[in-house]
C-alpha cells in the first residue's frame, strides 16, 4: 500500500477541535470504569488495545491476568477464588495454550494466546458498550441510540460536539457493513475499535489525511505531523518528535509519511505489546532458564498469570503499605 493515495475516511479527531489527542470521537463524553479502547496518545496515534500495561515504571498485575484470561470479568472472578481452585483452572487453560501437547508453553504459544486474549478483551468491552447503548434491548443499536447514549439530548451539548458527532456518524456508517442502519455485535466492534478491524483501515487513513494533510499532497510531512502543538513546545520536544518521525515512522526516508507509514503511526501494534508481555512472564516464571515454561513453573507462579484470594490479599497489603508510606 505505497504512494500518496487518498482513501475514503473515518475516525480521527482534529487538533483544532480538541486540546488533547487522548480523546476519541465516540467516547468523548461516555465514561466507563475501564479505558475505552481507541483513545489517542499525545502524538495523535490510537492507543494500544490495553492501556494499563504499566503505571509509571510499575508493571500492573491486572494486565498479566487479563492477558491470560482474555476477560476483565473472568480476571475479577479469579481474584475471589481459593488458591487451589485458581491453580486448577489455570491448569485447564494451559492444556489449551499448549498447541503441540508437550506440557511446555513455548514463547510462540504464549504470544498467540495473549493476542487471542487481546481480541477477546476488545469484544467483551464492545459488547458491554453495546448493551449500554441498546435502549430497546433488541441486540443491535441504531445511530439514534448511540447519539443519545454518548451525547445526550441537550441541544447545546449537541451543538458543541457537532464536529465530533460528524466523525462519529462516519464511523457508524462505515462499520454498518450491511447498510441496514443498525450495528450488530460484530459491526459494533468495528465502530468501537476501528483500529483493530482491517476493513476500517482505509477509512482511518483518509481521516488522518483530512486532519493533518494541510497542503493536500496526500502525505504527511514533519510540520504536518507535529501540527499546532509545536507552537507551545520546547526544542527538546521537537527533537524527540523529529527523531521519532525520521527513524520510527518514515521507513523509506523520503521526509514524508505515505499511506502504510501513516497507518504504522496511527494504528497500534498489539504484536509489540504481546512480545513485551511474553518477555515479562518468562522473566518472572522461567526458573530453569531453558526459554520455555513447564506447566509446573507456571503453576508455581500462578499468581503472576491469574489472580486468587492470595493475590487479592497481597494487593490489599500493598495498598496498606502505600497508604502508610504516604502518611
Amino acid at each position: 500500500m505505497r504512494g500518496c493515495i487518498l482513501f475514503l475516511a473515518i475516525f480521527s479527531i482534529s487538533e483544532s477541535i480538541s486540546n488533547s489527542d487522548a480523546a476519541s470521537a465516540h467516547i468523548h463524553t461516555h465514561q466507563h470504569n475501564r479505558g475505552e479502547g481507541n483513545e489517542r496518545t499525545q502524538d495523535g496515534a490510537f492507543s494500544p488495545q490495553v492501556m494499563d500495561h504499566y503505571v509509571g515504571d510499575e508493571h500492573q498485575q491486572e494486565f498479566d491476568h487479563e492477558a491470560i484470561l482474555g476477560s476483565v470479568k473472568d480476571a475479577e472472578e479469579f481474584d475471589k477464588l481459593p488458591v487451589e481452585e485458581s491453580r486448577r483452572r489455570l491448569g485447564i487453560l494451559l492444556t489449551k495454550m499448549d498447541l503441540n501437547n508437550d506440557n511446555f508453553i513455548e514463547r510462540n504459544e504464549l504470544k498467540a494466546w495473549i493476542l487471542r486474549s487481546f481480541s477477546m478483551l476488545s469484544t467483551e468491552e464492545s459488547q458491554d458498550r453495546l448493551e449500554d447503548a441498546d435502549s430497546d434491548e433488541d441486540g443491535k443499536v441504531s445511530w439514534d441510540e448511540i447519539l443519545q447514549d454518548i451525547y445526550g439530548s441537550d441541544p447545546q451539548d449537541l451543538a458543541l460536539d457537532d464536529q465530533l458527532i460528524h466523525y462519529d456518524k462516519e464511523t457508524f456508517d462505515a462499520a454498518d457493513l450491511n447498510k441496514d442502519g443498525y450495528l450488530d455485535s460484530e459491526e459494533f466492534k468495528a465502530y468501537t475499535h476501528p483500529e483493530e478491524v482491517p476493513r476500517m483501515f482505509p477509512l482511518l487513513l483518509k481521516q488522518v489525511l483530512d486532519e493533518k494533510d494541510t497542503d493536500k499532497d496526500g502525505c504527511i510531512n514533519f510540520q504536518e505531523y507535529i501540527g499546532e502543538r509545536a507552537k507551545s513546545q520546547d526544542k527538546e520536544w521537537l527533537l524527540i518528535k523529529k527523531d521519532k518521525f525520521d527513524h520510527e515512522y518514515d521507513k523509506n526516508g523520503n521526509g514524508k509519511l505515505e499511506s502504510d507509514e501513516i497507518l504504522s503511526w496511527r494504528v497500534p501494534s498489539n504484536e509489540e505489546i504481546a512480545n513485551d508481555e511474553v518477555d515479562h512472564l518468562f522473566a518472572a516464571s522461567d526458573d530453569d532458564h531453558d526459554n520455555r515454561l513447564s506447566f509446573e513453573e507456571i503453576l508455581d507462579h500462578h499468581d503472576t498469570f491469574v489472580g486468587s484470594e492470595a493475590t487479592d490479599y497481597g494487593d490489599q497489603l500493598q495498598d496498606i503499605e502505600r497508604f502508610t508510606d504516604e502518611l
